[in-house]
């Protein structure tokens, strides 16, 4: 992570290695579940911050102002006290700094409805590399890769290959389970789904597009407004691209969550042919949003 930040701010504080590359808060919402116990709930949610602000997930060596912030907001919608099975969803939602401001960035805002895992409380979460666990830490293995992997991918070219790589060994993992959320072509939002986004080659613009948007366009745009922006107006049609070739692709879905409402603001003083341009590529893409896309062109250029 040094390499991929040294260009963009000097380092004010000393790697640990051994601590964790994430700074990750933990909600966990229990508000359906009628149980008389509920600090189990709590347990687990002090759990899971643990497992993941001290788990050292990677090699590299990160310092405290570089560590990656993000979030998980877990909410549990059924509860069996006798087993400590428990179903619901987690929201993903991960940051970075655009370089010289104090404006931080999304780069993922991604919701899991497919989370199920037994927990007993008291019982300590362990990581393994090697083997499954069991499905919480999976899950927990599974984003916290996925959240260092994209982190990379927008600083340096294609640099989150090993953590992807990482994150398919934990996929590879649990789909031999049967646990849902797993499998190869159970959904086009799944966990699988959501990996080969950055893995399979009918993607790879992908992860090229959120190079150019943060590292080339973002980045630049402290110098230069105008260059950064023309930079993301050049990438945007990589999701066109993809649109043609699957409709469907989940990595549309991850783009939009994350960066729709970024783009509207980024282009609220564009020309009006970029405005246009910009307008008329996502609309198409994404029709449900016209509403919100709309304001591109409604923005003053002042």
């Amino acid at each position: 992570m040094l390499m991929a930040l040294a260009a963009l701010m000097p380092l004010t504080a000393h790697a640990d290695e051994e601590s964790s590359e994430l700074n990750c808060s933990v909600e966990v919402n229990a508000e359906k579940v009628n149980v008389a116990n509920k600090e189990i709930f709590n347990t687990l949610k002090e759990a899971i911050a643990e497992y993941m602000n001290t788990t050292k997930w990677t090699d590299a060596q990160f310092a405290l102002n570089e560590k990656i912030q993000c979030k998980l907001y877990l909410t549990i919608s059924t509860y069996e006290d006798a087993t400590g099975k428990m179903k619901g969803d987690l929201q993903i939602q991960s940051q970075r700094p655009v370089y010289n401001s104090s404006y931080t960035t999304t780069t993922i805002n991604f919701k899991d409805t497919k989370v199920e895992f037994n927990y007993q409380e008291g019982n300590p979460l362990v990581y393994s590399e090697l083997e499954m666990q069991d499905n919480l830490t999976a899950i927990l293995n599974f984003y916290a890769f996925l959240i260092i992997g994209i982190d990379f991918d927008t600083f340096s070219l294609n640099g989150g290959d090993p953590y992807f790589e990482k994150a398919a060994n934990v996929v590879r993992l649990a789909q031999s389970t049967g646990e849902s959320g797993w499998k190869a072509f159970e959904d086009h939002r799944n966990r699988s789904a959501v990996l080969s986004v950055f893995t399979d080659k009918a993607t790879a613009g992908f992860r090229e597009l959120l190079y150019n948007y943060h590292r080339l366009g973002l980045d630049q745009m402290v110098v230069s407004v105008d260059k950064g922006r023309q930079t993301i107006t050049k990438a945007l049609p990589e999701l066109k691209k993809i649109y043609d070739n699957n409709s469907m692709s989940v990595s549309l879905t991850l783009f939009r969550d994350a960066k729709l409402e970024e783009v509207i603001n980024v282009y609220s003083k564009a020309s009006s042919t970029e405005k246009d341009e910009v307008y008329t590529l996502l609309s198409s893409i994404y029709p449900a949003d016209d509403s919100k896309i709309k304001q591109i062109k409604e923005e003053s250029n002042n």
